[in-house]
């Protein structure tokens, strides 16, 4: 799985999601309208093929509203002051922390076997970051929340009168106007020295990060260019959450639908995160994607929020 999110989920204990009525108190986050029309998901020239990015595929699309950036600490903080939600790391009393961000006074932690950079830390949640003790979102206002699951996300959606976005809505958006392009700028590709994007990793993964970026971890969530369509970041930064179960696409019939695999219980992510980089999860690009389970929580899941209107 590399640097991406662990597939393992936090815990065997019942976890039951919660939706609430849209609140008056839900302030939208600066959001921009995305125009309909045909929209692309996936690629004719896939690179991880086992994730099912291609083929290229079209869909219509209905005009939305997204929210700019990911969501941000001062927007979940605000959820969280209006409903007293409790998020499933919380519940569990654990996450997902990356092995340079754990502080030293946490001492010894359990690897994930296969992805031994990431780390269980008792404690970690989206107000302690990094483990306990390290409220660190106080600092972090703008920046985007994390240590948050599938389930969580739908939660602040619901409060906010929104949704998460479908992979099709999610990619239209990313793609800011453009059709086959490889990132929300087009082709140029990212590198460790002078094209500096999106906030990936720079240097030798996991090992070392040179910061050529200007972040070890997460960024604000409205930095880096805007695409086409006025979005921050929609690679790089944190994992996107979306609607969608995960299946793959398979070979077309002869009458030129998809077969698809049977569903997973786990959901699709876009976008790859800050610990992206292209020698170990080249899936800082529009048609990646992974499915990781919905109660799954890191220091680079997050989400942003459409609305119908």
């Amino acid at each position: 799985m590399t640097c991406c999110p662990p597939s393992s989920s936090p815990s065997e204990e019942s976890f039951t999601p919660t939706v609430f009525t849209p609140s008056e108190a839900a302030v939208r986050p600066a959001s921009v309208m995305i125009p309909g029309g045909t929209g692309f998901i996936g690629t004719d020239k896939p690179y991880i093929r086992f994730d099912g990015e291609g083929p290229l595929r079209k869909g219509q699309v209905g005009a939305f509203t997204m929210s700019q950036g990911s969501i941000s600490n001062a927007d979940f903080a605000a959820f969280v002051a209006d409903t007293g939600y409790i998020t499933e790391a919380e519940h569990y009393g654990w996450s997902f922390v990356f092995w340079n961000q754990v502080p030293d006074y946490v001492g010894d932690t359990q690897a994930v076997p296969g992805a031994t950079w990431w780390r269980r830390v008792d404690g970690a949640s989206w107000r302690y970051i990094t483990g306990p003790r390290c409220a660190l979102i106080n600092d972090l206002q703008d920046h985007p929340v994390v240590h948050i699951s599938w389930n969580d996300a739908m939660a602040y959606c619901s409060w906010a009168g929104g949704r998460l976005p479908t992979e099709l809505e999610w990619e239209h958006a990313a793609r800011g106007g453009l059709t086959d392009a490889r990132f929300p700028w087009g082709d140029a590709e990212p590198d460790d020295e002078k094209n500096i994007f999106c906030n990936i990793w720079q240097g030798r993964f996991p090992q070392n990060n040179t910061l050529k970026d200007g972040y070890q971890a997460t960024a604000p969530a409205l930095s880096f260019e805007p695409n086409g369509y006025g979005l921050y970041n929609m690679v790089g930064n944190v994992w996107d959450w979306t609607a969608e179960t995960h299946r793959v696409p398979g070979r077309r019939s002869a009458s030129g639908s998809d077969h698809l695999q049977a569903a997973s219980p786990n959901k699709v992510a876009k976008g790859g995160s800050f610990l992206c980089h292209k020698s170990y999860c080249y899936r800082y690009r529009i048609a990646a994607r992974i499915g990781n389970a919905p109660d799954s929580t890191t220091t680079h899941m997050g989400f942003r929020v459409v609305w119908d209107r």
